[in-house]
């Protein structure tokens, strides 16, 4: 079987690797042009082409795909009989889609319907969602819309990073993939319509990266530290400092006196604590901090100009007082 793989970052690399050491005829390799990256604005290619240039298969690099018709018909000339897409971050035409005779493929990291586009990984940490997986299917002209082929179901850690997930994700769904494949080829491989309880997961946006404490609960918070890491980090301002928060956990008031029992003849006053408040802060247990519902432990954080690092380690060098705010 003639295979065409178009994606672009490690988690599609993953996939590529998987089908290149499966011994798959991979006639060509579509990816998103360089970009510059870094200070020196360096051009820098993507995982997938990397993997592609690593085991000499052909690269094609696109800007755009719609109404690109030298592009189109270049794959059309490649013959593909199967193309597998996976994260390649463009959209395929209907002209595109119609080529191979097995059609075109998609790996895609959710339970579809649940979280069709561009971040069903980073939406399942922030919502919390104590379980997720992967859908191989067949596409359409539509997003992430296709007939389901396969599907593997993993749980989330509680503790779990989109970062975490993200890795272990690309491996279940390299594996799935080469499942859906094998299918396939024999004939036998399952098509499931998708139903019309579907959720989006768009992509993420600065904005959403903002910490609201009057709003959110310690748990939310949690989730949307664990969700931003290590995309972007949920950040907040003290001092009118920003400040980033990349590891945090979850305690109750119960927690905080076992730890502090000096707290527990002002426990009374806890409650009437505004959210984003300092409750306790210690260079050797660290910075701990009132939310709507439930206090927030810090355990690695970033400060404005700085590196990330444990919360211990930053208040060696800076002073994060009882009683200051965060907004």
């Amino acid at each position: 079987m003639n295979i065409l793989f178009m994606g672009t970052p490690d988690f599609a690399a993953e996939s590529l690797k998987c089908l290149y050491e499966a011994k798959y005829n991979i006639i060509g390799v579509v990816t998103n042009p360089d970009k510059p990256k870094g200070r020196g604005m360096k051009m820098v290619a993507s995982p997938v082409k990397e993997y592609a240039l690593e085991k000499g298969l052909k690269v094609y690099q696109p800007e755009k795909v719609k109404k690109n018709e030298e592009f189109i018909n270049e794959i059309k000339k490649t013959n593909p009989d199967l193309i597998v897409v996976v994260a390649y971050g463009k959209i395929l035409p209907k002209e595109i889609l119609e080529i191979p005779k097995y059609g075109c493929i998609n790996v895609h990291a959710s339970l579809l319907p649940k979280y069709r586009g561009a971040a069903p990984i980073q939406w399942a940490v922030i919502n919390g969602d104590k379980v997720t997986g992967v859908t191989t299917m067949y596409m359409d002209i539509g997003m992430d819309t296709g007939d389901m082929i396969l599907t593997k179901e993993t749980k989330i850690g509680e503790e779990e990073t989109t970062g975490e997930l993200w890795d272990r994700l690309s491996k279940i769904g390299g594996e799935l993939l080469i499942e859906t494949v094998k299918q396939i080829e024999k004939g036998n491989a399952p098509r499931t319509k998708q139903g019309n309880n579907f959720t989006l997961a768009p992509m993420l946006d600065k904005q959403m990266a903002k910490i609201n404490w009057k709003e959110k609960t310690a748990s939310q918070i949690h989730n949307l530290v664990r969700g931003l890491n290590p995309i972007m980090g949920a950040y907040t301002f003290l001092n009118e400092k920003k400040i980033k928060f990349w590891k945090v956990k979850v305690i109750s008031e119960q927690d905080l006196i076992i730890l502090f029992p000096e707290l527990e003849e002002y426990s009374y006053k806890i409650k009437e604590l505004e959210a984003g408040t300092v409750m306790f802060s210690s260079d050797k247990k660290g910075v701990f901090i009132k939310a709507k519902e439930g206090i927030i432990s810090v355990l690695e954080i970033q400060g404005e100009n700085s590196k990330r690092m444990p919360i211990c380690d930053f208040l060696r060098g800076n002073d994060i007082m009882a009683g200051e705010m965060f907004e």
